[in-house]
Formats: C-alpha cells, structure tokens, sequence
C-alpha cells in the first residue's frame, strides 16, 4: 500500500515558482492549441515521424520543482505537488495517444489539461473548481473564444495555470491547405497574446500547442517544431464529448486512471458535464494519493532558478 501524500510545506524555490507563473503567464503566455479526438477515439491517432522514448526521469532529467502547499486556504487540498519544465528539444511531441514518446511522471502522477476555451460559463466552474483544491492545470485555448472573452483568458492566468494553443477556429489541420494551416496556428498565438498582454505577435510566450482532434500532419509537426514548440496528445481522455451524465463521465474517467495509474488528462472545459464532474475528481484524486503536476516552458524554470 503507498504511503499517503505528506501534507504540503512550500518550498523556496517552489513558492517562487508559483508566484511568478501568474504574472509570467499574463506577461507572456500564449501558446498554440489543440483539440479533442472526437471521431477518432476509436482508431487513435498515429505517431507522426520517430521520437526517442522518454520514461525514465533519470535519463530525461526534466527541470522539476518540488513544492507543497500549505498556503492552500483549503485544508487538506489535493494541491499542486510539483511543476515540471518542458521544452521541445527534450520532449518534442508527447501523448501515448499520438506519440510514442510522453512525460517521465511518476507512478499516481497526472497532468491535468483543458482543450477548446475559453467558455464564460462551463470554464469559470472548472476554475472554481481549480482553485478550491488549489490544483494548477494547462488550458489549451481556441483563438475565436478568447477574442471574445478576453478577461477570462487573463483570469486564467492569474489564477496561475499555462496557457497553451489550439488555433484559431478548431478546424481540422489536416483538411485544409498547409497555408491555411499555418495561419490558423498563428492567428490562434497571436489572439492569446493579445488577450494576455495586448500584442499580437505569432511568437507565443509559451511554446505548447496541442492539435484539434489530434489531426497533425508531418508538415505541420515540422513546422511547429520548427518553432521550439512541444505538440501535446494525451496519454488517457474522458470522452467527455460524448453525450453522458456527470456521474458517468467520473466513472469512466477514473476506470481509466485505475489501468494508466499516471498521465496526461485531456477533458474540456466548457463541457458542462465535465464541470459538473470536477470537483468530485478532484477529491478522487486526493482521497486515493494522486499528485498533480504543473507543466511550464522550461526557459521559465531556468529563469526563476537563475534569480534564486
């Protein structure tokens, strides 16, 4: 039997961490975003050109910053147990979904992750419910709703999650022209930057994109990693596009834990069964020893640690 989680003691270093994530993100957060496998749950997608596998974290030596959380105003929260740096030169593409390559968590470790936001209404109870366990998560985000819904964008970043891309519109990147591609990964960048810090740049602040429905395409996994971006799948999903009930969607997202014991999550945020189910997830997560894991670039670490 595992030994329960220790109550969460910040650390120096890990409390730095946090409190500029919010500001970093505001300041610079902008990243390409992806989508949901929607159809092509089933098939599964199919890893795109050859990755070195990365498992050991001893091997990939990922730029981790252990901290606990005993700043939570909840007692006994799930929290946030430690924040992991990436960069596209050590994890190019990860997601057992698409890639055969993925983060070197530890077993009971999870990523949490939100696709196809902002929505005012379905990703504010997803943040409530964030906030109450203090749980830090990735929000891939859609350009159109963020022009449309600016401050939440910058609501998400304050309250210290990463902001990563997912395009402009949600179309399919492998059904439409490579130029039309390229351009819907850049007019999504540049709608999250300008949400954030009121620039318009296709730079994005933080270099994690994340493809709708997982279509990719060998020039458009060039392309991005081209741009030092790192493409994000999933290792496990809720299916929460499909029709369900809250409570049917809890069980079959924890089944699903049960078998991967680790990994990253993708669920969407302005579902609404999907904000109705997360808080009793997160619950799940702290009352059986699961540790939440907090993905930042990895330029970000290196700059925190450099000033500590």
């Amino acid at each position: 039997m595992r030994n329960k989680r220790k109550q969460n003691q910040i650390s120096a270093p890990g409390l730095a961490l946090v409190m500029v994530l919010a500001s970093w993100a505001l300041a610079q957060a902008s990243e390409p975003q992806a989508s949901e496998p929607q159809g092509s749950e089933a098939q599964g997608s199919q890893a795109q050109g050859s990755q070195r596998q990365v498992s050991d974290p001893q091997v990939a030596n990922p730029q981790v910053s252990e901290r606990e959380n005993s700043n939570c105003p909840t007692k006994g929260a799930l929290g946030t147990a430690r924040v992991m740096a990436v960069d596209s030169t050590t994890y190019p593409r990860v997601g057992l979904k698409s890639f055969p390559q993925t983060l070197p968590l530890r077993d009971h470790e999870v990523v949490l992750t939100f696709d196809d936001g902002p929505s005012p209404r379905g990703t504010r109870k997803v943040l409530a419910a964030l906030k109450k366990e203090c749980a830090r998560a990735t929000f891939f985000l859609v350009g159109k709703p963020v022009a449309d819904h600016p401050a939440l964008v910058r609501q998400i970043a304050a309250e210290g999650h990463t902001i990563g891309h997912h395009t402009w519109s949600h179309q399919s990147l492998m059904r439409i022209k490579p130029n039309d591609a390229t351009e819907e990964i850049d007019h999504g960048i540049a709608a999250v930057e300008m949400a954030l810090h009121g620039v318009a740049t296709t730079t994005p602040s933080t270099p994690f994109f994340r493809f709708p429905y997982f279509d990719s395409s060998p020039e458009t996994l060039d392309l991005l990693q081209a741009r030092g971006m790192v493409v994000f799948g999933a290792d496990f999903w809720a299916s929460d596009w499909k029709p369900m009930t809250a409570q049917q969607q809890l069980k079959l997202l924890i089944e699903r834990l049960k078998v991967a014991r680790k990994g990253i999550i993708l669920l969407h945020d302005p579902r609404t069964q999907t904000a109705a189910m997360l808080p009793a997830f997160l619950r799940y997560l702290r009352d059986n020893d699961y540790s939440v894991v907090q993905l930042v670039p990895r330029a970000l670490a290196v700059e925190l640690n450099e000033g500590n």
